[in-house]
C-alpha cells in the first residue's frame, strides 16, 4: 500500500538474549522453520515501508549472513547501552524528512501485519507524535507497565526494575512496538539519560519527554496479546512455535484439507497440500513439497522436499526426503525409498 508519508521501519536485532542460556544470537533461534527475526521481517513487508533499518550487535557477521536474503540495511551498535541507544544508531540510516518511523523488536515472531497495518492507520488518524502499542496481559511480569493520564492518554512508561508496588499492579504493558515521527525521534532519544538500575538509555524515555513537551502521545490497543509475545527464554520459544503451528494448520484447515489431532502436526509454509488430504497423528512435512490431491498420510510420517502426486497413501512411519512418488501409489509403513 502507498503511505501519505515515507514509512521506515527499525528492528531492534542486537541483544545477547541471555536468558535463552544459549551461544546463539537470540533473533537467530528458530520458531516454526525459521529464525525468529526472518518472521519480523515478513510480518512488515506488506507495509510496504521505504526502508528497513536492522540493528546488529551481539555476533553481527551471522546476524547479517541470515539475513542475506533481505532487503534491509544493517546498523552496527558497537556497545550495548540500551534500547534507545540501539534506536539512536539508526540517525543517519533514516535521512531526514522520513515521515514516520515504526520500531519493532527481532524478538517478537508472532506479529501480523494487519496489527501492524492498523497501528500505523491509527497513528496517521490521530496525528500524533508518538503511538505505543500496549496490551492488557494477566500476568504482566518483566513488561513495562503503562502510565495512563486520568483522561486515557499516555503519560509513560515504567520499567518492572524500576516499578513502584502499586505500578506493578497495572496489567496493561508496553508491546514495544512504536511510531514515531522521525525529527521527534531523534531529538527526545538525545535528551533521554541514563538514570535508571540499568544505567542504559531507554527508548521507553522518549514518551514522558512527548508528554513533558506537550506533544501527541497516544496508544493504540492490541486485543491480541500473543502477538506481541516476546521470546526471552526456551519457553517462550516453544509457545511462539505452536502459535505459528497453529495459524498453519488452520489455515489448511480452512482451505480443505483434514487433520487428526492437528496439535501434533506441521506442515512448514513452503509445502502446498492439494485438497481433501487426510494428515493423520504426529506427521511432519517440510521443505518445499507438494501432496497431490486426496492424499492419506499416515501416523508419524516425516517428508521432506517430495513430490507426490494424487491419491497417494502413505503408511505410517515412513521417512521420505527428496523423493518423486507418481499418483495411485501407495507405501506400506517405514518406508524411507520408493
Amino acid at each position: 500500500m502507498n503511505h501519505a508519508t515515507p514509512l521506515s521501519v527499525v528492528i531492534l536485532a542486537a541483544g545477547k538474549g541471555t536468558r535463552m542460556k544459549s551461544g546463539k544470537a537470540k533473533v537467530l533461534h528458530e520458531v516454526f522453520y525459521s529464525p525468529m527475526v526472518h518472521h519480523v521481517i515478513w510480518s512488515v513487508l506488506p507495509l510496504e515501508p521505504t526502508r528497513i533499518a536492522v540493528i546488529i550487535g551481539h555476533q553481527k557477521e551471522a546476524v547479517q549472513q541470515s539475513l542475506k536474503s533481505f532487503d534491509v540495511e544493517f546498523v552496527v551498535q558497537k556497545e550495548q547501552l540500551g534500547t534507545g541507544h540501539a534506536v539512536l544508531t539508526a540517525e543517519r540510516a533514516i535521512e531526514q524528512g522520513s515521515g514516520t518511523v515504526m520500531i519493532l523488536c527481532g524478538d517478537t515472531p508472532l506479529l501480523q501485519s494487519a496489527t501492524l497495518q492498523e497501528m500505523y492507520n491509527a497513528h496517521h488518524a490521530s496525528g500524533a507524535d508518538l503511538t505505543l502499542m500496549t496490551t492488557t496481559l494477566d500476568n504482566p511480569t518483566n513488561y513495562g507497565r503503562i502510565l495512563t493520564a486520568n483522561d486515557g492518554s499516555l503519560r509513560g512508561i515504567v520499567e518492572q526494575k524500576d516499578a513502584s508496588k502499586e505500578e506493578l499492579a497495572i496489567c496493561e504493558i508496553n508491546a514495544g512496538i512504536y511510531c514515531v515521527e522521525r525529527d521527534f525521534l531523534f531529538s527526545a532519544l538525545k535528551q533521554v539519560g541514563t538514570n535508571n538500575s540499568q544505567g542504559e538509555v531507554y527508548l521507553t524515555d522518549i514518551v514522558s519527554i512527548a508528554v513533558e513537551q506537550g506533544k501527541s502521545a497516544q496508544k493504540y490497543i492490541t486485543p491480541h496479546s500473543m502477538d506481541v509475545l516476546g521470546v526471552n527464554s526456551r519457553l517462550e520459544l516453544s509457545l511462539a512455535h505452536s502459535e505459528l503451528q497453529k495459524r498453519r494448520n488452520e489455515e489448511l484447515m480452512f482451505c480443505g484439507i483434514t487433520m487428526h489431532n492437528p496439535e501434533t502436526i506441521s506442515v512448514s509454509s513452503g509445502v502446498t497440500l492439494g485438497k481433501d488430504c487426510l494428515l493423520k497423528s504426529g506427521v511432519s512435512i517440510g521443505g518445499i513439497s507438494m501432496l497431490g490431491e486426496n492424499c492419506i498420510v499416515g501416523n508419524g510420517s516425516v517428508i521432506e522436499d517430495c513430490n507426490i502426486g494424487d491419491n497417494v497413501e502413505i503408511g505410517p512411519y515412513c521417512v521420505l526426503k527428496g523423493l518423486t512418488i507418481p499418483e495411485n501409489s501407495v507405501l506400506p509403513p517405514h518406508q524411507t525409498t520408493f
